[in-house]
């Protein structure tokens, strides 16, 4: 689960062992390279999500934002051309590249959302185990080879503390 301040009121988290990077993703040739850069582009993001935050906390003002129902749509719409640039996941390039090899690529990373286990609170031994389990994964190479199975890219380096999200139980 995407681990957020106000989940970790109510969850325990483990430490974390996935993130999901959130980038602005246009074609190669469409020139960004600063937030400043967005507002030349019409940008698609799916509506309340945290590409739709990142993208609406970083673009300057009057910034022509679209907003759709999902992933896929906003996906459709830079494929379409209904949009110049789309606030992406880290998925998004991998599934614009099955449509248009090559075509696409990320051109402003905004934030790294990171994804532990849930416990309750308190739950001090399922915690340490999970941790644990987490730890030995990262140490023999497991999870790095699960990330490239299973998401087709490198895990990459996790924090040791998180504002607010305690990882250990108390």
């Amino acid at each position: 689960m995407g681990m957020l301040p106000d989940r970790a009121k109510v969850v325990q988290f483990s430490k974390p062992y996935v993130a999901n990077i959130i980038s602005l993703v246009a074609a190669k040739g469409t020139e960004i390279k600063t937030n400043a850069d967005m507002g030349k582009v019409t940008i698609g993001v799916p509506r309340s999500s945290v590409q739709d935050t990142q993208v609406t906390n970083n673009a300057p003002a009057g910034t022509t934002i679209r907003r759709f129902d999902d992933d896929a749509a906003t996906i459709q719409a830079l494929l379409s051309g209904q949009v110049q640039a789309v606030g992406a996941n880290m998925f998004y390039v991998q599934r614009l590249d099955q449509a248009k090899p090559g075509m696409f690529e990320n051109k402003l990373e905004f934030t790294k959302l990171y994804n532990g286990a849930c416990t309750r609170l308190g739950e001090k031994e399922i915690n340490a185990a999970v941790n644990a389990f987490i730890d030995k994964i990262k140490a023999n190479g497991d999870l790095a080879k699960t990330y490239a199975k299973w998401m087709k890219l490198s895990p990459p380096e996790f924090p040791a503390s998180i504002e607010n999200i305690p990882f250990v139980a108390s």
